[in-house]
């Protein structure tokens, strides 16, 4: 039995995201993050392999919160139910963990990363990205009878854009405004209900 690891990779992860959000990316040194989190930097190399190891894991670890609400809120059988209850985890999410929602919002990939992601980030991010495209490829063929680029488009007007924009617009707020959830669920209620076919 291996023993248990002494730092935590989600304690890593959180002061390079704070790091980042606070100082911009090139503050997030390996041994800057190793400061912030406790971790020797030697652990950060065996763990992560360098810098952008560390930056690319914090990204896609916020990309696969975000999406594990949104994906589990599209499950449900009606199109339009799925497509706000989506919107609606969207808010949550970045009620929930502002700091994820933040660096999501702020910085792509190739903000933070010397050198760009590589094909591995690029295949890891399709992998990832893969089911909320067919959740909306779902959604626009039940409510329009095709799930072609101009339906999925539309779709994510209502799922992705509308919440997308309005968490962006107060991502630094210190706290989402109470009405926020619902009135961007109600747009993209109008929205998604005025592509019924």
């Amino acid at each position: 039995m291996a023993p248990p690891r002494k730092h935590d990779s989600d304690v890593i992860l959180d002061a390079a995201r704070t790091l980042v959000l606070a100082e911009g990316p090139r503050a997030a040194s390996v041994a800057a993050i190793a400061a912030a989190s406790g971790a020797p930097v030697g652990t950060l190399y065996h763990r992560f392999g360098n810098r952008d190891g560390v930056l690319t894991e914090a990204w896609l670890r916020a990309l696969a919160r975000f999406q594990t609400g949104v994906l589990r809120a599209g499950d449900q059988p009606d199109p339009v139910a799925a497509g706000v209850a989506m919107v609606r985890a969207a808010i949550r999410f970045g009620r929930e963990l502002p700091d994820d929602a933040r660096l999501l919002l702020s910085l792509r990939p190739s903000d933070l990363l010397d050198g760009g992601p590589d094909d591995g980030f690029q295949s890891r991010l399709a992998g990832m990205n893969a089911p909320l495209i067919e959740h909306l490829r779902r959604i626009g063929r039940e409510l329009t009878g095709r799930d072609g680029e101009r339906e999925v488009d539309a779709v994510s007007r209502a799922v992705v854009d509308l919440p997308y924009a309005a968490l962006r617009r107060h991502a630094h707020a210190t706290r989402l405004p109470d009405w926020l959830e619902d009135d961007i669920a109600a747009a993209a209620r109008i929205l998604l209900e005025s592509y019924r076919g």
